[in-house]
Order: structure tokens, then sequence, then C-alpha cells
């Protein structure tokens, strides 16, 4: 390795030349250290005084208090190592289906040339992966399936590029992807200083569908208790617009009159309009209503020359 080489955190970056690999990007590693330095110590501090105080009451004081400190130094590094490891773990979570299909092949292919002659294992190999191949409703499905796991991997590509991150850098965790009907549903859980809102920007949905090569994507929210928690529809394909056989017109018996009511014993139902006549319609003028006369025997008035018998 050359002196330019130099180890960049997890992974490797060549500075005097154009080629970089880098699995997590260097202020991303330097946030969740800094986290893990401040984590360990908090849990150290917490852990250890709890458990030296109860360690106190069954041994030697000195000896309850040196316990404690080596249980705390334990949690605080267990916790260290999750926090640091979490962006690989979170790289890991996005390819774990690929790894454990990877796994099962290799191994299950291992396993079988073990147990099996050679003719055997091809024989398992042509019908495992014929038979599915030449059904048409399991091909179906295994290829959507299949898109599952590419809109995963598109998904994580958008938010990484054009989706705003929180200040720290921090993504979008994908979680579980279904096949639907129109396509693919995608559940995904937002980080702290991230919203629905920052998905329903103008632009950024049609970026979403031009990335995941779909016809329309909709993000919505997935739960009414955590606003986390989102949902993305993506369609591929309109499944109410093919048309559907109705297997309605089998049962209809051939022997039936073409002038037959609709219903058995039921006259049909509808409404002629050249059966109706066309009577012209008659209006009487309005008759005026008749004032009622004052009473007579009220001669009262109001001291402004208001009558109320004139509203009676």
């Amino acid at each position: 390795m050359s002196k330019s080489s130099q180890r960049s955190p997890f992974g490797w970056s060549n500075r005097g030349g154009t080629n970089t690999v880098t699995v997590i990007e260097a202020p991303i590693a330097r946030s969740y250290r800094r986290r893990a330095i401040i984590a360990f110590w908090v849990v150290l501090g917490v852990v250890g005084l709890l458990a030296a105080t109860v360690a106190s009451h069954y041994m030697h004081p000195i000896v309850g208090a040196l316990l404690g400190g080596v249980i705390g130094v334990a949690c605080g590094a267990v916790v260290f190592a999750l926090i640091v490891a979490w962006p690989v773990l979170r790289v890991f979570w996005h390819w774990l289906p690929e790894i454990v299909l990877g796994l099962v092949t290799v191994y299950g292919w291992t396993t079988l040339m073990q147990s099996t002659p050679l003719w055997g294992s091809l024989l398992v190999v042509v019908l495992v992966v014929g038979v599915p191949a030449a059904i048409g409703p399991v091909r179906r499905r295994i290829v959507a399936w299949a898109w599952c796991l590419i809109v995963r991997h598109r998904l994580r590509m958008c938010f990484a590029a054009f989706i705003a991150t929180n200040r720290s850098g921090s993504l979008p965790l994908i979680l579980l992807a279904r096949p639907t009907p129109a396509g693919e549903r995608v559940w995904v859980w937002l980080r702290p200083g991230l919203s629905l809102r920052d998905l329903e920007q103008e632009g950024q949905v049609q970026k979403l569908a031009v990335a995941c090569w779909a016809n329309e994507v909709r993000a919505m929210r997935a739960s009414r208790k955590y606003a986390a928690l989102i949902r993305v529809d993506i369609t591929r394909r309109e499944p109410l617009a093919g048309k559907v056989l109705s297997p309605l017109p089998d049962y209809v018996p051939t022997d039936v009159p073409t002038n037959a009511p609709t219903s058995p014993g039921m006259p049909p139902v509808g409404l002629d309009l050249p059966d109706v006549p066309d009577t012209p319609v008659t209006t009487t003028a309005d008759t005026p209503r008749p004032r009622k006369p004052r009473n007579p025997t009220t001669t009262e008035t109001s001291p402004n020359g208001f009558d109320p018998s004139d509203y009676a």
C-alpha cells in the first residue's frame, strides 16, 4: 500500500488518485463516534453507580464499588459499539434479503452437492428454477417480490441524493416492502428532523417515481400514533383498467324468448316516453290574498303612530 493511501472511517480512500471506496462518509462517522463517547460515559456513570450501590449491600463497599465500575464499563462498551457500528448495521439491514438469499443459495447448493450425485443436484436445480418459471402465477409473484427488493434500494438512493436530511446527516430508515395489485408498498421510518412534508414538496414525488421506474408515487402517514412512520405506495399499473370476463352470461338459459321480461314473474320495469300522452298543462292565475281588516274596537295607538292592529 502506498503512503498516499490512508485509512478512512469504515473504508479505504486514496488521496493521490481518483478512486475512493468509502462505506460510511467521514462526517457521519465522526458524528456517531462523538455520540458513542458521550453515551459511554453516561452509561458508565449511571449503571456503575447503581451496580455499586446494589453490590455494596452484599459485599464490602470497596469490592462493590469495583464491581459496579466493571459492570458500568462493560455496559458502556456495548452501547459504544452499537452506536459506532449503527451506520454499518444499517447498510447490512438494507441488504439483508440479498445476504440471506445468497447464503441460502451457497449453503443449499453445497449441501445438495454433498448429499446427492451431480445429476441429482442438477435435476433438483432444474425443478426448483424451472417449475416456478413455467407456472404463470408463481412466476409473477416472484417477480413482484423481486421488485420490492429493487424498490427499497431505489428509495435509499433517492433519500441519499435529493431528500433533505437532518443536521447530523441521518437518512430515513427503510423498513419492509410488499407487493400490491398496483405495484409495491414500502414503509419508511423518518429520523428526527424530517417530516412527511419533505416528501410532499413540489417535484419530490415525481422524482421518486422516475427513480423507481414507476408511473406514480404517493406518500402518506401509515400510523395515527407515530408521525415518523410513513407509507410509500408505488404504482406501476392500473389493476382496474383491464377487462374482466363475467361468468353471469353462462347462467342464462338458451330457451328464453327474446321478448321475455327481465325478471321471472315481474313485468318489465322502465319508462317508455312514446307511450306517455302529451297533455297540455293549464295553470291558473294566483288569486290575491284578501287583507284582513283592522280591528274596529281598537282605537289606542302608540305615541309614535304605531298601531298593533296593522299586524294582526
